[in-house]
Parts: C-alpha cells; structure tokens; sequence
C-alpha cells in the first residue's frame, strides 16, 4: 500500500530525512519510533504531502504521488491525524464530522465511512455531538481527530503521535482503536516516541536515528526483547523497559516540541 524509496527531505534546506526506505502491505499497522528530532514527523508529513520529497519516490498502492500536492494525495487515499490534534475550537463534534464527511464522500474507498459509523465505533462522540472543540477533553479530541480523518474515506491512515499528552487509560483506548482499523480495509503508518506502544499495535516497527532507519522490527520481537529497540534508538534497556507493553501503561507521550 505505501512504498517509500530513498526518501530525502526536510526543512528550509536542511535535510532531515537521508535515503529512507519503507515498504508497508495493505492492512497492516507499521510504526516508526525516535526520539525528539529523529525524523517522525518529517516522514508523516512528506508522505501526506506538506513536506516536499527533495530526492527519493513515495507510491500508494502502486500508484507515485511524490510529485502530488497534498490535497492530489488525500484524493488518492490518504488522511492524516497530525499531532496536536488540531481541532477547531468553535465548531461541535457534529459539525466536524458533517464538514470532513463533504470533504471525502466522493473518494473511493473499500470502506465507506458516515458521520453515524464513526459515531458507532467512536460513541463517545455521539454522546458529545452537540460539544465544541474547545469543549472536549484530550482525549476526546484526539476521538475526534481520528473520526475526521476516516471521513476522507482514505486507504492509508497516518497517524502522528497519537497518544500524545494523553492519561494511560486513554492510551489504551487509542490503542484498541487503531488495532480495529485494518479489519475496515485501512493501512495504517503511525508515528510513536515509545517502542512499547508502537510493539503493542503494529506488525512492523522502524528505528528511527538522525532520519536513517537504525534497524526493523516485528511487534512480536520488541514485546519479547524491548531491549532491541533500546540498543537501536542508543540508550540502556532500562530506559523503556518499565514501561508495560501488553497493557500499554504508562506510555502517554510527555511534553515537548514537535517530532521532526
């Protein structure tokens, strides 16, 4: 569904990602994880087309759309769920939902997505329907932001940081969603400063170092031995094995600046 070939990109002339290269089949749920500064962000935005591709190609489904603007890109299939969530303070749950639902309905899609089904499989939002994006709590917000993007009837779903600032317990609930997705057709990248809540949902996980890949993974490797991902990202083990992998507690991001 997504395959990303000696990706280089980056920022007012400077390079943040080096010759990347990713391949992710349909339906599956591949994570990159980094510290602060490793290239997260920067690979999410260039493959939804806000960061351009200074070298290097990014093809969906077959299909290259490096040379794509953004909105060519989520005509072709694909949505983002940027970090920070980015919901308009003034408008309700169901306004929301009715503009990014305009937006989308005319794409194809294997799965066509309606204010009411993201309402069924996010109900919290039905119960804040009439609520305004200022309203909400973070988590609902990041429910919200989630919902939007499904409404663009997309194939691939990014998804940057997406537990950001969240309670442990919200965690979890993010957790279970995303795991739910690919059974709807969708191909999910998501971008996680934790290699345990990246091994708790994905089948595939990145290292990223300085914009280079520093070694992948299986989910199933990393729950068994957390200290792979700590060798590859260069610290002690210890620094992440604390934190619960099965149970995805304790990996709410903390505060910070943008991942990129």
């Amino acid at each position: 569904m997504l395959s990303v070939a000696s990706l280089t990109a980056g920022y007012d002339g400077g390079t943040v990602l080096h010759g990347l290269d990713l391949d992710i089949p349909s339906g599956a749920i591949h994570a990159v994880v980094g510290h602060n500064g490793a290239g997260k962000t920067t690979l999410i935005q260039t493959v939804a087309g806000l960061v351009p591709t200074a070298s290097g190609r990014v093809s969906v489904a077959g299909a290259d759309v490096t040379g794509l603007p953004a909105h060519r890109r989520a005509q072709a299939g694909i949505s983002l769920v940027p970090q920070g969530r980015r919901v308009f303070p003034s408008l309700t749950v169901q306004e929301h939902l009715a503009l990014a639902f305009g937006r989308g309905r005319r794409r194809r899609t294997t799965t066509a997505w309606t204010p009411d089904s993201v309402k069924d499989l996010l109900p919290r939002l039905a119960e804040r329907a009439g609520h305004r994006g200022r309203q909400l709590s973070g988590g609902e917000q990041q429910m919200l932001a989630i919902a939007r993007a499904l409404l663009g009837q997309p194939r691939l779903l990014l998804l940057d940081e997406p537990t950001e600032g969240l309670a442990p317990l919200i965690v979890q609930d993010i957790a279970a969603l995303i795991r739910r997705l690919p059974e709807r057709g969708l191909t999910i990248l998501v971008a996680a400063p934790r290699p345990a809540f990246a091994a708790s949902i994905a089948e595939r996980v990145t290292i990223l170092v300085a914009g280079r890949s520093a070694g992948e993974f299986s989910g199933e490797e990393l729950r068994a031995k957390p200290e792979l991902a700590a060798a590859a990202m260069g610290h002690a083990a210890a620094d992440d094995s604390t934190v619960s992998v099965s149970g995805v507690s304790g990996v709410s991001a903390g505060p910070g600046g943008p991942s990129r």
